[in-house]
């Protein structure tokens, strides 16, 4: 009985091929689906950025990896890799609030991302004098705080003064001055903020090309979404070819850190 079983089984073999055929066509499929899932999540969900600048420190330092959530205030072309132009304006719009920190498309040159904090919604009035902020007349409070040393991917350390601002709806963050008369930046012209349009500035005041200088207003389209945590930080104390340095670059205090 056995042995017709066999014969029998013999007699319909598999075709030569067939079975690495199914496999690689399953691995193609699986990878095209991985493809789409992350594309999909790039587009509609979360969007990594690695900070390259210093002008968001304290709250941001270069080589911090965060997150950005791609929904919270809409979408539009900017949304999608390669800022297609599927759509103009922006749907499922929701205005951001005062002390965001955002990543949009600089205005000049939409291929480039920045990362600063909204001072200005549309119809404000903003200024600089002296180095203290002007939001419709009134003047930011700040509290000042300890020193503040920048000794990371920097030639040589560099010190400010860190204060506590406190913004009108109440929002508390950390900036940096180096002192309160630095070039344009510390005494600036009026802005009124446009109508669908944000004024935004760094946390680093004085170290930072914003919409006082070269950014200027930035369209609600141009939004990409707000920072919302940090998930790998890492500084300029390892090398790539010295494995046994990283786990000193590592910052591992700042994973998973909120961005506020």
């Amino acid at each position: 009985m056995k042995k017709q079983e066999n014969k029998e089984e013999n007699n319909n073999p598999e075709p030569k091929g067939k079975g690495f055929k199914a496999a690689f066509w399953e691995n193609v499929k699986t990878v095209f689906l991985a493809i789409f899932l992350a594309l999909l999540i790039r587009s509609f969900l979360y969007e990594p950025f690695r900070i390259p600048s210093g002008s968001m420190y304290p709250t941001l330092r270069v080589g911090d990896y965060l997150f950005v959530s791609k929904f919270t205030y809409g979408y539009s072309r900017y949304s999608f890799p390669g800022g297609l132009p599927i759509f103009k304006g922006r749907i499922f719009y929701k205005q951001p609030e005062r002390g965001d920190v955002v990543v949009f498309r600089f205005p000049r040159k939409p291929n480039i991302d920045y990362i600063k904090r909204i001072i200005g919604l549309p119809g404000d009035k903003i200024q600089v004098q002296k180095g203290r902020l002007y939001i419709n007349g009134e003047m930011v409070e700040r509290m000042p705080k300890e020193r503040y040393i920048i000794d990371e991917y920097v030639k040589l350390p560099e010190y400010y003064q860190q204060y506590e601002e406190t913004l009108p709806n109440g929002l508390k963050h950390n900036i940096l001055e180096i002192s309160d008369s630095e070039r344009m930046v510390d005494n600036t012209e009026v802005f009124e903020v446009p109508e669908d349009s944000f004024f935004v500035m760094g946390d680093n005041r004085d170290r930072s090309d914003d919409s006082r200088i070269s950014v200027g207003f930035v369209p609600k389209e141009n939004l990409v979404g707000k920072a919302r945590f940090l998930f790998f930080s890492h500084s300029d104390k390892g090398s790539i070819l010295a494995p046994w340095t990283w786990y000193k670059a590592i910052r591992w205090n700042r994973f998973f850190n909120r961005i506020e």
